[in-house]
């Protein structure tokens, strides 16, 4: 099934926001996530389906991917 994407965001800014470090550390918890990294993310992907992939290219990168 091929997933939309729902956002993609910069985990720099995004993660000032309270609500956006629960729904992240809620995703963890129940193993909606996926890390696509082998450094530190820069960014993350929400998909239709609720997955959150951390991904290591910036954000402005993956946009001029889609």
């Amino acid at each position: 099934m091929l997933k939309e994407i729902v956002g993609v965001f910069d985990l720099d800014t995004s993660t000032v926001s309270a609500d956006t470090k629960r729904f992240l550390k809620e995703s963890e918890k129940n193993g909606t996530t996926e890390n696509a990294v082998l450094e530190l993310p820069k960014s993350f992907v929400l998909t239709d389906d609720g997955k959150v992939i951390f991904s290591q290219i910036s954000t402005a990168s993956l946009m001029g991917r889609v």
